[in-house]
């Protein structure tokens, strides 16, 4: 073979192996590029005002017969009745339960239940449930009044409920994704590239806490002790980089 036939045949040789190799260098860098994401926390907290109100007691007796607590309870029932109506409240917005009644028996001074009855306990429960939620917070400091006339009241902390959480719930898991994405590309603009499609979302749990709280659980929170409430929501996401 002449001189000039090897030269001719290395050369393109040579081309044919440096225009494979890149490629295969572009190939690696675009399944490279195609495997980059970033993950990124986003979320989103709204305010929202209770529309539902829980006001629960029990009227509590303690006598040594168990017909003398039934003669007591009635007209205790009746002020509880009367007290809430004039302060606004509807009679169907209360529901009545059942009276119950337990034994209390005498101990030894061992520490030792004797089997003597000394006396019974009978419990009247109701719970008042309505719309007006400032009505509510001001009956639950208002109604121990009642205790000076006699009425033997054990009353229970007020419950405020929003019930229009589904709608809410959809809107900002949305805002928290939309926060997810906001803070991926400002991570990724630094870097000078560009931020891809999303890979996946995972919804955290809603938090539903008192204005202002730091309080939060694995399972999430669902506060009912404040008429106003924050709700919060929290995205976990990832985002392939071009």
């Amino acid at each position: 073979m002449h001189l000039n036939a090897k030269i001719t045949s290395f050369t393109i040789l040579t081309i044919g192996i440096l225009f494979c190799t890149v490629i295969v260098t572009n190939s690696w860098k675009g399944i490279n590029n195609s495997h980059q994401t970033i993950a990124a926390v986003g979320s989103a907290k709204t305010l929202i005002h209770s529309n539902l109100a829980i006001l629960k007691g029990s009227i509590v007796l303690t006598v040594s017969n168990p017909k003398d607590a039934y003669v007591q309870l009635t007209p205790q029932l009746e002020m509880v009745l009367s007290f809430l109506e004039k302060k606004g409240v509807k009679r169907k917005e209360i529901e009545l339960f059942p009276a119950t009644q337990f034994s209390n028996y005498e101990f030894s001074q061992e520490g030792y239940q004797t089997g003597k009855i000394v006396s019974y306990t009978v419990s009247q429960g109701f719970k008042l449930t309505t719309q007006n939620v400032n009505l509510v917070k001001d009956l639950s400091l208002q109604i121990t009044e009642l205790l000076s006339e006699g009425v033997l009241l054990q009353m229970e902390r007020p419950e405020y409920i929003y019930t229009k959480l589904a709608d809410i719930k959809i809107n900002i898991q949305s805002l928290a994704a939309t926060d997810a994405q906001l803070r991926a590309e400002t991570m990724v603009k630094a870097t000078g590239q560009q931020l891809g499609a999303m890979r996946s979302a995972k919804m955290g749990v809603i938090q539903i806490t008192p204005p202002n709280s730091t309080t939060v659980t694995d399972y999430g929170m669902n506060d009912v002790s404040s008429i106003e409430k924050e709700i919060t929501a929290v995205v976990h996401a990832s985002f392939e980089i071009d």
